[in-house]
């Protein structure tokens, strides 16, 4: 079964983009798993507001956005949070044993200390994001 999706007025390649080194990681992670894509929402969570939510998938979702990265992986992503995504890279690096997804998003401010959520600074919210 294929799901093609239409999100008006949002072009993914806008929103987000993902380096190299996390095309890679998607790609081995879902190896592993047998899953098709990756789907990138934001969950209300933490002292500051805001925290990624990262789920491998086999389909995107009703209404998601997807891009699709040049190793066949697809990143889908909620339209309700492609404001407050819009700008984001995603980036994977290793620095000795630690290994990280990063999220470089332009519209994040206020991190908490541990670095494990984050406050949006936009003039839409993440919920009115389609509605542009």
């Amino acid at each position: 079964m294929s799901v093609e999706t239409y999100s008006p007025g949002i072009d993914p390649a806008k929103t987000i983009s993902v380096t190299e080194a996390a095309a890679r990681h998607f790609e081995s992670q879902l190896a592993r798993s047998g899953h098709r894509g990756v789907r990138i929402t934001l969950k209300e969570s933490g002292c500051s507001g805001y925290m990624y939510d990262i789920s491998e998938v086999d389909e995107a979702s009703d209404g998601d956005v997807t891009l699709p990265l040049y190793n066949g992986v697809e990143v889908y992503l909620d339209p309700l949070h492609a404001a407050a995504l819009r700008g984001t890279e995603v980036d994977y690096t290793q620095d000795g044993l630690n290994q990280n997804l990063r999220f470089n998003n332009p519209n994040a401010t206020d991190a908490c200390g541990c670095g494990e959520s984050f406050n949006i600074n936009l003039t839409v919210s993440p919920a009115d994001a389609n509605e542009e």
